[in-house]
């Protein structure tokens, strides 16, 4: 048996950002793998996500153990990701990983007057924040999406104006679809086809899950010179704004095991990455059965231009990268799940129970 406890203070960099006041919240995050897959025959491979330090959220303690005869934490990856790494060798026994986390965060709001008068003064954009223009393999930025973006915000010179044109197009343009699979691949390629051209500004209607509808949203603002990325977490308990955006019982415990969820950002100059969540308004109309034109809807969307709850963290911006060790199967298309590789096979990260992982959450109230 092996065991390691970290304190982590500072993965990442400080976050340019401006908060509302307001209290934090403190949740309790434990993963349980029990992988049981052919163990006999082949040696097994796990990386799973750890949340990112920031502003608005803090990892106040992370613990492991488990039957692992290998590990690493590590960001040797161009995502700069933070992964906790295990391998099991060959044999005969269920391969065991149990993770605890203690997580503080607190909701996060750039105020819209402290954008606007950032965006007026249109600084140019550090060095920095550039690679998050350009094009990846699941992130289209010319042809036709080059094509709806300019549509979308046509007559626009204002970087802000120009995110806000795309927010609510796309807000009003795409539905959520619960046919598709987990968060969905967020391939925009097959989101925007060519064969809508003509019509996509004003009839294209676009389905998916939040990876697809904050890839969408981000592909756009790219095609209009605007860095924008993805963030890829889970959600943690209870909204305080609906029930269709978490959950929890009395306690405020919570099965999260399938409550992945992507957001999205956007940069400007002089106030920093904003935080937005174009597919949460799509999953609020779906389960409550909201109109667009609903007021509840309307709050939301005004909300979410530049706002995030705070019952959720973030993972990583990765999409497209290789992770570390380099696994079997490379580049990976994005990293909000555990990934797992039993040789050449890769484990189904949206089937937890043979997989098989588990996902708790639980609110510290103090």
């Amino acid at each position: 048996m092996k065991k390691i406890l970290f304190i982590l203070t500072s993965l990442l960099l400080f976050t340019l950002t401006l908060f509302a006041e307001n209290k934090s919240r403190t949740f309790e995050v434990t993963y349980d793998f029990d992988i049981k897959y052919d163990t006999k025959n082949y040696p097994v491979k796990l990386w799973n996500p750890i949340p990112f330090d920031s502003s608005y959220q803090n990892i106040k303690m992370l613990t492991f153990d488990g039957n692992y005869d290998n590990f690493n934490i590590n960001k040797n990856n161009s995502a700069d990701a933070t992964i906790l790494y295990a391998q099991w060798q060959k044999e005969n026994k269920p391969k065991k990983l149990h993770i605890t986390l203690r997580i503080e965060t607190k909701d996060r709001l750039v105020p819209l007057d402290v954008i606007s008068k950032a965006s007026a003064k249109n600084l140019p954009l550090p060095d920095a924040v550039k690679p998050f223009i350009k094009a990846t393999a699941h992130l289209p930025t010319d042809g036709i999406v080059k094509g709806l973006s300019d549509r979308i915000t046509q007559n626009k010179t204002d970087r802000f104006e120009k995110v806000k044109a795309i927010y609510y197009w796309c807000t009003s343009h795409t539905f959520r679809d619960s046919k598709v699979k987990g968060c969905g691949v967020g391939d925009v390629h097959k989101m925007v086809t060519q064969k809508e051209v003509d019509d996509a500004f004003a009839n294209g209607y676009y389905g998916g899950k939040c990876t697809d509808l904050s890839s969408l949203f981000v592909a756009l603002v790219r095609a209009a010179g605007i860095p924008a990325r993805e963030v890829f977490g889970i959600r943690l308990g209870k909204s305080h704004f609906s029930k269709a955006l978490g959950k929890s019982d009395d306690k405020g415990f919570a099965t999260i095991t399938s409550w992945q969820h992507c957001r999205a950002e956007y940069f400007i100059p002089g106030a920093g990455w904003i935080p937005a969540d174009p597919a949460d308004i799509t999953k609020l109309e779906l389960v409550e059965k909201l109109k667009h034109n609903d007021p509840r809807v309307k709050e939301l969307n005004n909300k979410y231009l530049h706002s995030w709850e705070m019952n959720w963290v973030g993972f990583n911006h990765g999409r497209d990268f290789v992770l570390s060790p380099k696994p079997t199967q490379y580049p990976i298309n994005m990293l909000g799940y555990p990934y797992a590789e039993v040789e050449d096979d890769v484990l189904d990260y949206y089937e937890p129970k043979s997989f098989s992982y588990q996902i708790t959450s639980q609110e510290i109230f103090k």
